[in-house]
């Protein structure tokens, strides 16, 4: 945003797949009126040629007088260096404002840039007793339709919605955002070990209207992924141990495709084994006040806990309630 005699004058944010940046489209915006003026900016501008030119750059070139930059940009290519140009060209740089919010709006950049990759939600829909279905499956609905409509704005966020092999087979979801008006659709991801897959499902039926769908399965393609590769779905290959996606490859993977935030909905054993592999960095939960009992289908599969120390441990940070639902959101701790 660029902002000259307390009146905004340019703003831009930045393109899918990352051009162009918000500083491009902020100041052809502003034109002529961003000589002297202050961009507040959300990270640090970049100071290297990659899909577009020097942000750092552009911003001199139009004769700014001030730039407000509340964090820096850890990639390496950037970490400081557009900062130091600034400076260098006699801007006035603040750095540090709001840097609690910019840390949240980019915890999937960030965490792709420095750990290879994305931020990763885990979402559930369950019972008071912490069950996703009957015993015999019946699963719609366990929360009410507020809290199903607040789950579509949650998809709507997130680069990607990621599901097991066995919600495919059971459930038959579409993973759309549906009811908000056309939005830009995630990418579908569907995570299949050793499970057989449906080779007709409302998944493969409209690829090209409905968004992209990636099958995730072990190396060397089974008659099922073949099936899905023509219907229109990437194959994406990983490890496989003991019949279970090496999930630790798959997150890497699908930072190296770029994407920084993954919505995952379950199933339980997807669940289990992102867990166990420390790598949900927050889990938003809508409690339902049904009770199914012990028979009904746990939310989570086994985890292999022995010692409460040894159970993922997560901090509340938002709690409400949601229709005849109550929402509850947790961070671990080191999600930042």
């Amino acid at each position: 945003m660029i902002v000259s005699g307390g009146r905004i004058v340019g703003r831009g944010w930045t393109g899918d797949r990352g051009k162009p940046h918000a500083e491009t489209l902020a100041l052809a915006q502003a034109g002529h009126a961003a000589k002297g003026a202050t961009a507040y900016v959300s990270l640090e501008p970049c100071a290297h040629d990659g899909k577009t030119p020097p942000c750092a750059d552009a911003l001199i070139e139009a004769g700014l007088a001030r730039v407000v930059v509340p964090l820096e940009d850890p990639d390496g290519r950037v970490a400081g260096r557009g900062i130091e140009r600034l400076r260098g060209a006699g801007i006035t740089v603040d750095v540090g404002l709001l840097a609690d919010a910019a840390r949240e709006a980019h915890a999937g950049f960030l965490m792709r840039v420095t750990r290879g990759r994305p931020f990763v939600t885990l979402k559930l829909a369950v019972t008071l007793d912490g069950r996703i279905a009957t015993a015999t499956g019946e699963s719609r609905w366990i929360t009410g339709k507020e809290a199903r409509r607040v789950s579509h704005t949650l998809r709507m966020t997130h680069d990607a919605v990621m599901v097991g092999a066995g919600t495919v087979r059971i459930d038959d979801p579409k993973l759309t955002v549906r009811g908000m008006g056309a939005v830009r659709q995630p990418v579908r991801i569907v995570v299949s070990g050793s499970q057989a897959l449906p080779s007709q499902c409302r998944l493969t039926e409209k690829i090209e209207e409905e968004g992209p769908v990636w099958l995730v399965h072990g190396q060397g393609a089974s008659e099922d992924a073949v099936w899905w590769r023509l219907a229109g779905a990437k194959l994406v290959p990983v490890p496989v141990s003991e019949g279970q996606v090496d999930v630790a490859s798959l997150m890497q993977n699908l930072g190296t495709h770029g994407l920084t935030r993954v919505f995952c909905e379950g199933g339980g054993t997807l669940a289990a084994s992102l867990l166990a592999g420390g790598l949900v960095d927050q889990l938003v939960v809508f409690s339902a006040g049904k009770v199914l009992g012990a028979e009904g289908k746990p939310s989570i599969g086994a985890l292999g806990i022995g010692r409460l120390s040894d159970a993922p441990e997560y901090e509340l940070i938002e709690l409400r309630r949601v229709g005849s639902d109550i929402m509850h959101v947790w961070r671990r701790g080191n999600a930042d």
